[in-house]
């Protein structure tokens, strides 16, 4: 019985092809307005998107599957994390740096001009490149670095700490840094200035 019915509906079909191909054009036109409409709750309603993700069934076992240690958050079916929007701290106290200075891990570049130095002097321990020399001589050979500024040329994932007179230009050192791939780079916003401030009251 089933099956002459479905004899007769091929027949049908085969007759009228073109009323057929009108018939699917239109549930397909339904299908995209149907969507279109669904779309923007689907996108925003993350409890709706989780709906459209994980099968109903599922959806009532999400607190069996969760106890087994699952994610079944719809971030986890998109392959997605969640990450902070909070950056780290990129600034450095006197005494985080008094810290770091001890610790000897630390690379502490100082982007004053030489007479500067002389003429106020300088944080021990730290290395002299201008500011307009930062860009190139990170990117020098280990040995023209060493002949050129007195010291071992960072690693990648060497912690640099930039310091100035007033945090201002130590700030651009550290975009420079960032922008070639260095990962944990901060800066010393009081600059030379607290640094003195402070060792004079100690």
């Amino acid at each position: 019985m089933l099956s002459s019915q479905l004899s007769n509906v091929l027949a049908f079909c085969k007759r009228n092809s073109s009323f057929y191909r009108r018939c699917l054009l239109h549930m397909a036109l339904r299908m995209c307005v149907r969507f279109s409409r669904v779309a923007p709750r689907l996108l925003w309603d993350s409890n709706a998107l989780h709906r459209a993700l994980v099968p109903s069934s599922r959806i009532h076992l999400a607190g069996l599957v969760n106890i087994q240690g699952l994610d079944t958050t719809p971030e986890s079916w998109l392959g997605c994390r969640r990450f902070s929007s909070v950056p780290p701290s990129s600034d450095v106290t006197y005494e985080q740096l008094k810290k770091l200075l001890a610790g000897g891990k630390s690379v502490i570049i100082d982007v004053r001009e030489p007479w500067e130095l002389r003429e106020y002097g300088s944080i021990p321990g730290s290395i002299n490149i201008p500011l307009g020399q930062v860009n190139t001589a990170l990117q020098l050979d280990p040995e023209e670095f060493n002949e050129k500024y007195g010291g071992e040329i960072p690693q990648k994932i060497d912690n640099i700490v930039f310091t100035c007179l007033a945090g201002i230009r130590s700030k651009n050192a550290l975009d420079m840094a960032s922008e070639l791939g260095y990962k944990d780079v901060q800066h010393y916003p009081g600059g030379w200035q607290d640094w003195a401030k402070k060792e004079h009251q100690n």
